[in-house]
Order: structure tokens, then sequence, then C-alpha cells
């Protein structure tokens, strides 16, 4: 499936790491694919904390942080239950929550939907889409990592904020963008965001 025609939802929670979810956003944007975004109460609070963002105008600070992808960007408020996202029987290729607190985490892996990115996550499960979460947290407890094995069981995939030190990051914005790489690898999406472990013997022997 082409690009123009795939549509994701991406949900930002309360846990540390924003960056995260926004930069994958901006990449599947980029690269002409739907978004259905939902960020819930908390989420936007953590965005007013680490990136600036003005949670009291919802509206305004999507258009300006999206500018010039609003057709591919579909952005719903986390208690509307009637959104499309809501039904098994609207069409998407999965769902990614980054980063994922540990009370989201806990509500999908136990049934409950009491706002659209539970109930969008529990049409996943239920229609066997594929989702994939990031959990931002640590220490885990054995209440956590049972929430996390659970999930991994119904084969949900469960990738870790845990950003990686071979590639010698020099930023903060690598380590992000290293993360953000291996959660599009997990979504099927080939990309070029992250330096990957043995590309330079590629090039190599590509030369030779």
């Amino acid at each position: 499936m082409s690009s123009d025609t795939q549509r994701w939802i991406v949900g930002i929670t309360g846990a540390s790491g924003s960056q995260y979810g926004i930069t994958l956003v901006r990449y599947l944007l980029q690269n002409n694919y739907t978004v259905h975004l939902l960020i819930t109460d908390a989420g936007w609070r953590v965005l007013h904390d680490e990136l600036g963002w003005h949670a009291s105008r919802r509206s305004e600070t999507l258009a300006d942080q999206f500018d010039g992808y609003e057709s591919n960007l579909k952005f719903h408020p986390i208690q509307d239950i009637g959104a499309s996202i809501a039904s098994g029987s609207y069409r998407v290729d999965g769902m990614v929550i980054i980063p994922c607190s540990m009370g989201s985490l806990a509500a999908v892996a136990n049934g409950f939907s009491n706002n659209l990115l539970q109930r969008a996550a529990d049409v996943m499960l239920k229609e066997g889409r594929k989702l994939i979460i990031v959990p931002r947290e640590t220490p885990l407890s054995a209440i956590h990592l049972e929430n996390m094995l659970k999930l991994s069981r119904l084969g949900v995939i469960i990738a870790p904020a845990m950003p990686a030190f071979y590639n010698k990051p020099g930023s903060v914005e690598d380590m992000v963008h290293f993360m953000v790489g291996k959660t599009l690898d997990s979504m099927g999406i080939d990309n070029q965001v992250y330096s990957r472990w043995g590309a330079e013997d590629d090039r190599s022997t590509k030369n030779t």
C-alpha cells in the first residue's frame, strides 16, 4: 500500500518524551501519510512543560506546529467517542501510542475505553490490526511489566523509549530520531531517520 493511502493513528499521552510523538507525526505528514492525532489532557500538559505548547489554544497550536499539512492531519478531541477511529469499520493501518504513560498502558491492557485513545487501541486489538506502544517510565514496577507482557502476548509491539549509543548521538535530536526510526521500522515503514548498525559495512560491500 502506498503512503498516500495509508492512515495511522498516533496517540500522545502524559508520559515524558512528547518530542518522540511530535517527531513521528511530522515524519508521517512529510511523507504523505494521513495521521489521526490523539492527545490526552495529561499529554497536553507535558507538551506545555517540555515544548512550550499552549494547551489553552489547542487548535491554533496544532495549526502552527503542522502548518502546510492540514489536509493529512485529522485531530480528534480525546473525548470524541463518535469519531471515525472509534469504530472497527473505519480502516486504518495501525496505531502508535508514543510516548505511552503507565496509566494509558494499564487501560489498554485491561480493556478500558474511557477516552478515544483507549477506545482506538481497543479497536486495534479486536480487529487484529497493528498496535505499537512506546512506554516511557523508569523504574518499572511488576504491575507495569505484567501489563506489557499481557499486551505482548496479544501481539502488541512493545518498543520502550531506550535510545542507543553505538551511533554516538551528538544531540537530544539524534536520540529522538533513533527512537522514531525504530518505531517506523515496527510500523513497517522504510526510513533513514537514524544511523543503522552495519550500514557502513553495506556501503563498503557495494563499492567493492
